[in-house]
């Protein structure tokens, strides 16, 4: 995990070194719905399996599933097309 926030970090600060705006615009258009997606992604599941032992509501259960199984793929073609002009 911390490989991964570090080379979240440096491909992060080599978009802040692209000389030109534009450059950066479009660089970030791309990265930040991927770190959205990542970041929801990694929510739910260490939500799902990090949660205390003393929560043992079996409703809580099935929430913290479908927050873990559904709702990235269900949000990921949305956050992704946010990026398309059309849609904007």
């Amino acid at each position: 995990f911390f490989f991964i926030v570090l080379s979240y970090v440096q491909i992060f600060r080599a978009m802040l070194r692209i000389p030109f705006e534009q450059g950066q615009h479009k660089a970030f258009s791309t990265f930040l719905p991927h770190l959205a997606m990542i970041s929801l992604f990694v929510t739910t599941a260490a939500f799902a399996y990090l949660k205390p032992l003393s929560i043992s509501f079996p409703s809580l259960g099935l929430v913290v599933a479908v927050l873990y199984s559904v709702v990235p793929p269900a949000v990921n073609p949305l956050i992704y097309s946010m990026r398309n002009l059309e849609l904007k």
